[in-house]
């Protein structure tokens, strides 16, 4: 004998009513989206945004970074300096063909490269895309992200959520109460 099913009926429109009350809800309550060119969210620890952050001071010229590249984006060219130390002439980074997998970052033995947390990075040229050493110094614009650099992880600022802007916690399932 087949197992007989239970139909649940409804009143007619309670569907309607629950759908209008959650539009309601939302409608008066708190906006939660920002006005993006004005207010930047304040970005994951670990956000691998399009740019890289190099430390000159750590860089010993190895170039372990560009012959682990996939693409070949890094150069790395060096002259012999004093005490059979390695000068850095020239760093180049070709963000227009990098696919940001952060292996350069992670094969630098000495912590000199870090990707960056910035992400408005569009050129109207081709060779804006092309950063070199003066371009790639931290600054305040140039901040390094937390990927693959826990001590500089822990140094940065906590992420924003627009949950929270708007006063609404989330619930241990991820849903917004």
């Amino acid at each position: 004998m087949p197992k007989q099913s239970k139909l649940r009926f409804n009143k007619f429109g309670s569907g309607i009513l629950k759908g209008m009350s959650v539009t309601m809800k939302n409608l008066l309550g708190r906006a939660i989206t920002t006005s993006y060119p004005e207010h930047k969210l304040v970005v994951s620890k670990r956000f691998r945004g399009n740019d890289f952050v190099w430390y000159p001071d750590k860089c010993t010229g190895c170039a372990t970074c560009a012959k682990s590249c996939p693409q070949g984006n890094v150069k790395v060219v060096t002259k012999r300096g004093e005490e059979n130390a390695y000068d850095v002439e020239t760093f180049e980074i070709d963000t227009g063909r990098c696919t940001f997998c952060g292996l350069c970052v992670e094969s630098c033995p000495y912590d000199a490269l870090c990707l960056g947390r910035e992400y408005e990075l569009a050129q109207y040229r081709r060779g804006g895309l092309v950063l070199s050493k003066k371009d790639l110094l931290e600054s305040e614009a140039r901040q390094p992200s937390g990927y693959f650099r826990p001590k500089i992880e822990k140094k940065l600022p906590k992420q924003t959520l627009l949950l929270e802007r708007a006063g609404r916690k989330k619930s241990k399932n991820g849903s917004s109460a």
